[in-house]
């Protein structure tokens, strides 16, 4: 099996169960150097992306989930890799817990940038700004900025926005955009939320491979 490991908090704990189960044919993608080495430590098999191609299974958590299914997600700064990863894989699992659950999106939109021509990018998105960089985490020498696990410069837009599907269009429309963290429908099988009372499954729009 070809499994696509995702990126942050709650991965974390699903890298620890994956080891558990000593899943010894089953040969994993990782979506950040982070993961990569949290797996590599708790001795799972990883593979380059272009090793595996097309794989049976993702699994990554999320920033923000709406009830229509829309998500935001990078704020580790991979949405990039995890947004291939997720278009990959036949079937696309969300675990969250339950305070990612949301009413309706909010800012900040995580999203990569390249360097080139990168004030004039930021002039035409308007409501978007570098994301600094954190002491002791890799930054560009200029503009100084967090960079994406492939070199890119990490910015939020900060705007509000009622309808994620044309705010993701627009950015993706606008040159200089790597790519952002709005994540749609089309894009997930299956969402598990996780609270004291149990586990909420919700379902998604991608069809199975």
């Amino acid at each position: 099996m070809r499994v696509g490991l995702g990126t942050g908090s709650t991965v974390a704990y699903l890298l620890e169960a994956l080891a558990e189960r000593e899943l010894r044919d089953v040969s994993c993608v990782a979506t950040s150097p982070g993961t990569e080495r949290a797996a590599r430590a708790l001795g799972l098999t990883l593979r380059a992306s272009e090793e595996v191609g097309e794989l049976d299974l993702a699994i990554d958590g999320a920033d923000q989930i709406d009830p229509g299914g829309w998500l935001v997600k990078g704020g580790g700064g991979a949405h990039t890799r995890e947004k291939i990863v997720a278009a990959a894989a036949r079937r696309f699992v969300v675990i969250a817990s339950a305070e990612k659950a949301v009413e309706q999106l909010s800012p900040p939109v995580p999203l990569e940038l390249m360097r080139f021509g990168v004030e004039s990018t930021l002039r035409a998105l308007a409501h978007a700004d570098l994301r600094p960089p954190a002491a002791g985490e890799p930054r560009s020498s200029s503009p100084a900025a967090q960079l994406t696990p492939d070199g890119g410069l990490l910015a939020s837009y900060l705007a509000t926005f009622a309808d994620p599907r044309e705010l993701a269009a627009r950015l993706s429309a606008t040159p200089g955009v790597v790519e952002h963290g709005l994540f749609s429908p089309e894009m997930v099988s299956v969402i598990l939320i996780a609270s004291d009372s149990g586990v909420e499954r919700r379902s998604g729009r991608k069809q199975n491979g």
